[in-house]
């Protein structure tokens, strides 16, 4: 019997460690499975995802269903170059995307005129433009390569009318855009003329004179801008057009978003059109523009949004959304355009290529609201993603998912 009682308390014993350790076991579980099991440095397990041969951890590698990186076997290397509109934007997208996949991608700034040269002459990787290419662009690009340049969207594009006024805040001055074009045509020359101070009511405007500043080279921000002019006045239609470069009668010619702006910001009485995030960094007032409606609407990226509201993008996306019937849409909004060699003559190169625009169509679009550009609309990523996925790297595509 006493043999009995002792085995008893042993087995009772036993039960009662058997129990603590399974509760043990299934809290650490449970601890696991919340992400808080922590390691010698106190991150916590879900801060330790693991990486790759690279460094890169893998939490980060996949985006809309491929790979956020390139194969191994792709080009770490890229150059790129062309328009300074959304400049900003695409330096911070280069940065992110190497600090995940290594890619260094050197983008040069210089205008989409410049952009298209480059890359039609295959002296850089890819281009940049925020105009559509012209039929003579198209047809020497498709000579350097029997499949031409594939144009995908890369960011929305409002360009904002930017003054230097003392007193005018940004958005306060309203001008209309045959107005707007009298100015560019040189035919309105003074600030206080009767067709401005009549979209001003109580607004004390000066005498001085308008300094008419715009872009001197070849530049997809003047294609916007002068392709909304054309719609808006006959007369700007019949004697400037639309084009990246164009004959403006006056004043002051500058280089680049950032060349037109200093040239406002220096110049008192000065009017001129920048990409908006330019106007915010260098603190400059923009103007209300009255769209088609009616409604006087400045620049934002909530009014550029506006623009693409009911629009039927074409699979190709050359489209340009000046004078949007939208009653909030601001009136000057159109895309910026990555410029892509249909077959890529370089495999490495193409994958990298087709890998980092499917990363910045998607992932990156997330970097714009800070610096004030519009994230692309959702019917634009679609056929974004179709361009994409025929892009040929040789007889495969370029984009692959392993």
């Amino acid at each position: 019997m006493h043999h009995q009682k002792v085995d008893t308390r042993r087995s009772a014993q036993w039960l009662r460690i058997a129990a603590a350790g399974a509760l043990g076991i299934l809290a650490l579980t449970f601890a696991i499975a919340c992400g808080d099991s922590k390691d010698s440095d106190g991150k916590s397990a879900s801060d330790q995802a693991p990486s790759d041969s690279a460094g890169r951890s893998s939490d980060a590698k996949m985006t809309a269903g491929y790979p956020t990186c390139a194969p191994a076997s792709a080009a770490k290397n890229l150059t790129a170059a062309g328009a300074t509109f959304p400049f900003p934007l695409y330096s911070k997208m280069i940065d992110e995307y190497q600090k995940l996949c290594g890619t260094k991608i050197n983008y040069q700034s210089i205008g989409s005129g410049a952009g298209i040269t480059q890359v039609t002459a295959k002296t850089v990787d890819y281009g940049a433009s925020d105009g559509i290419l012209t039929q003579a662009q198209n047809e020497a690009a498709a000579a350097a390569n029997e499949g031409g340049l594939v144009m995908i969207p890369g960011t929305i594009a409002p360009v904002a009318v930017v003054v230097n006024l003392q007193g005018v805040q940004a958005g306060q001055l309203k001008l209309s855009g045959d107005v707007l074009a009298d100015i560019y045509l040189k035919k309105i020359t003074r600030w206080n003329d009767p067709r401005i101070t009549a979209l001003n009511p109580g607004m004390n405007l000066p005498s001085s004179d308008i300094t008419v500043a715009y872009r001197s080279d070849s530049s997809g921000t003047t294609n916007i801008f002068t392709n909304y002019l054309t719609k808006v006045s006959p007369e700007f239609l019949a004697n400037v057009g639309t084009a990246n470069s164009v004959k403006f009668p006056g004043d002051v010619g500058a280089q680049g978003n950032d060349g037109v702006a200093g040239q406002v910001k220096q110049l008192p009485g000065a009017i001129g059109y920048v990409e908006l995030a330019y106007a915010k960094q260098t603190g400059l007032a923009w103007v209300s523009l009255k769209n088609k409606s009616g409604n006087f609407i400045a620049p934002s990226l909530e009014s550029a949004s506006h623009a693409f509201e009911g629009v039927t993008i074409p699979d190709d996306t050359r489209v340009v959304l000046t004078d949007s019937p939208n009653p909030q849409a601001y009136p000057i909004t159109s895309f910026t355009w990555m410029l892509v060699y249909q077959d890529a003559t370089d495999p490495a190169k193409g994958q990298a290529i087709a890998h980092y625009a499917w990363w910045a169509i998607h992932d990156g679009q997330k970097l714009g609201q800070a610096l004030d550009y519009p994230a692309l609309p959702a019917d634009a990523v679609k056929k974004a993603e179709n361009l994409i996925l025929n892009l040929k790297c040789g007889p495969a595509a370029c984009l692959v998912r392993s």
